[in-house]
């Protein structure tokens, strides 16, 4: 990021003042050093060709850089009174190579770095053993920190930069403490971090909207190839490349993960990234679509689409920080809901909406995921889904079967953010829950009390997966005459992006999620 905008140093700064809260007392007042690389440029298997780069996450959050190939060295003296000197954070950055300059775009040169980031020092990769070696001897008992070793999950540290630590008899090196202090710091966002958040969901969100748009468009009478913006959204690949290419049009260049875009049936599968067949129509059975490029290359007056729906979760990258947004829109029926997916969608809205508003600092994520729970068995029990009482629905777990994953989680540089803070494996934390099931928080990946600068999805959801509903339907609960008449609408999730702050929460997310704004621009109304 330019312009000194991405304060890196105060993030190395409040990470180095994590460690001291979990090294042992023995280490603590020794001088400290973080040792990282970053990403390099990744190829696809035996070729030459380049694959889409993106910096590492711990890396770019110490440094702010996205150069391949670079690597950080920091510093930091607990016994220094003295601000100025207690922290040191030195950048290397490869040189630029004459024999690359006409096959890709060359590294800053030193010069352009030292206005591109927030490090006390900048120099080229090729001078970092002379400064390991050098800190080495200034400071004969430092601690050094990394990321695991030997994990393929994080970029290797060169051998030969390792090799003169940990051959020493006074050095200290470990990978045991930095990665849970980077991710404990990481959960609470400045507002720097903020920002970035908030521009990478106003793109997604706009994106989302443009999507939407398509649906209630329609361009006809024109003889020659469609442009992107006259494109008749008939498969998901389609709505899948306006929503890319609206955000690369607002400078985006990644998306934070697979799109997932997944029509009738296909929208229970949660993680459904093949994004690879047209939209249903004709009576829809199970495993046969009856689409054959029929909506492709058939003429007008046969595109008629089956009522369904399709389910877009999709979130573009600013600067390495994420948005996750989900919408949940009609297709076919004119733009409109059926009766029965109104019914879906307004009680996944409602589970949304009453969440937020519960959202606070204190609240623990835990109540949050019951609440969706117990919200979710009464609508079932009103729509006649469900029978019986709703304690006992409650205590039986039948209702994981409809709404099976987390209400939400951290959201940051990654998606699935933090995981070892959010979801800490020693968690006093929380509740006893003497209501609902087990069953419920099976799959959530944030189980801690909120606080302020938290940033979290919420995205409640019900779906009909046939694996899932194999289980249940026997269940005294469910009423399976009814399930029948749901059983192939596929899935509704609703999900935002969530600020906690002092005193409740802010949403992030600005695409409308009402049934009456969705109908209106699906139907071509506006």
């Amino acid at each position: 990021m330019s312009g000194l905008t991405y304060f890196a140093r105060s993030h190395v700064q409040r990470t180095f003042e994590q460690l001291m809260n979990v090294l042992p007392s023995q280490l603590k007042e020794k001088p400290q050093v973080i040792l990282l690389a970053g990403g390099i440029t990744p190829f696809r298997n035996d070729t030459d060709r380049e694959l889409p780069f993106r910096q590492e996450s711990n890396f770019y959050y110490l440094t702010g850089c996205s150069v391949p190939g670079s690597f950080l060295l920091a510093l930091y003296q607990p016994e220094q009174t003295n601000s100025s000197t207690r922290l040191s954070v030195r950048l290397s950055i490869p040189e630029v190579e004459a024999a690359d300059l006409m096959w890709s775009v060359p590294p800053p040169t030193i010069e352009e770095a030292k206005h591109l980031f927030d490090v006390t020092d900048i120099s080229y990769s090729s001078e970092l053993q002379g400064a390991i070696t050098l800190l080495l001897q200034s400071h004969p008992e430092a601690v050094f920190h990394t990321l695991p070793r030997n994990s393929p999950q994080f970029p290797t540290l060169p051998e030969e930069y390792m090799a003169t630590i940990v051959t020493s008899e006074t050095h200290t090196a470990t990978d045991a403490y930095l990665l849970s202090s980077l991710h404990k710091t990481r959960l609470i966002k400045d507002e720097n971090e903020i920002t970035m958040l908030r521009h990478a969901n106003d793109i997604s969100s706009r994106a989302h909207e443009t999507s939407h748009a398509r649906f209630g468009q329609r361009s006809a009478g024109i003889d020659r190839p469609l442009l992107p913006g006259e494109w008749l959204i008939e498969k998901e690949a389609e709505a899948e490349a306006i929503f890319v290419a609206s955000c690369r049009r607002e400078g985006a260049v990644h998306q934070a993960y697979l799109p997932i875009v997944a029509a009738s049936r296909r929208a229970a599968t949660l993680h459904y990234c093949c994004n690879d067949r047209e939209f249903t129509w004709g009576p829809v059975k199970p495993h046969d679509h009856l689409n054959h490029g029929a909506l492709a290359h058939g003429p007008a007056p046969e595109k008629q689409l089956e009522p369904q729906l399709l389910l877009i979760d999709a979130g573009c990258e600013w600067d390495c920080y994420s948005a996750d947004i989900t919408r949940t829109m009609p297709v076919g029926n004119g733009g409109k809901f059926t009766e029965k997916g109104k019914h879906i969608y307004s009680l996944v809205l409602e589970m949304q909406q009453k969440s937020m508003k519960n959202l606070r600092p204190g609240v623990h994520w835990d109540t949050i995921q019951l609440l969706c729970h117990q919200i979710l068995v009464e609508g079932f029990l009103n729509i006649g889904l469900f029978k019986g009482p709703k304690d006992e629905i409650l205590r039986s777990g039948i209702s994981s079967a409809f709404f099976p994953h987390g209400v939400g989680h951290s959201l940051g540089m990654d998606v699935h953010d933090v995981p070892s803070a959010s979801k800490p494996t020693n968690n006093t934390t929380i509740p006893q829950d003497k209501v609902g099931h087990p069953s419920f928080y099976t799959y959530l990946r944030l189980r801690l009390p909120l606080a302020e600068g938290m940033v979290v999805t919420v995205e409640p959801g019900v779906y009909f997966h046939e694996h899932l509903l194999k289980a249940i339907e026997e269940s005294e609960y469910v009423n399976r005459d009814l399930l029948k008449e749901y059983r192939g609408m596929g899935g509704v999730r609703i999900e935002d992006d969530i600020l906690i702050t002092s005193d409740g929460c802010e949403n992030l997310t600005k695409v409308r999620s009402d049934v009456e704004w969705l109908e209106s621009v699906c139907s071509g109304d506006i």
